[in-house]
């Protein structure tokens, strides 16, 4: 599978952890920044990391910032993503099993690095349940396109 995973300046150190899991377990990862510690805005990062998914670089993404609530937030200004700040295993796989989420955020100061890497293969280890949950996740989109 392929993934993005992006951060700003407060998620470094936890995006690296996770994307040298993640190459580990076999997933090819493209990395959106950032590459160092030094202070960035996240919506930046949140945007270059959505359009991948956008632009069919790969199916999901992995946003985290201090909190996971800016990346998220911006992330889910764009057309098509469904992000989802997932702080706990089964919020992250109902994110993926009821809302079809294509982004997870995740918070690198709320959240230690194991509990970060269990929330993650929760989230890419479920899949969309479609069924009603498909009619839900379309309304969620007519949202976005101002058609509700």
């Amino acid at each position: 599978m392929k993934l993005g995973i992006g951060c700003d300046h407060g998620g470094f150190e936890l995006k690296e952890e996770l994307k040298r899991r993640l190459c580990a377990e076999g997933y090819e990862v493209t990395d959106q920044g950032v590459y160092d510690q030094n202070e960035v805005d996240y919506p930046d990062i949140a945007k270059i990391t959505a359009d991948g998914i956008r632009n069919g670089e790969y199916e999901k993404a992995i946003l985290v910032c201090g909190t996971g609530i800016g990346m998220s937030i911006a992330a889910n200004k764009i057309s098509g993503i469904r992000a989802a700040l997932c702080c706990d295993c089964f919020s992250a796989r109902m994110a993926r099993e009821h809302n079809d989420a294509n982004v997870i955020a995740l918070g690198a100061r709320t959240t230690g690095v194991e509990l970060a890497w269990e929330i993650l293969r929760s989230y890419l280890n479920a899949e969309f349940l479609g069924g009603k949950h498909t009619v839900r996740v379309n309304k969620i989109m007519q949202l976005e396109k101002g058609e509700v």
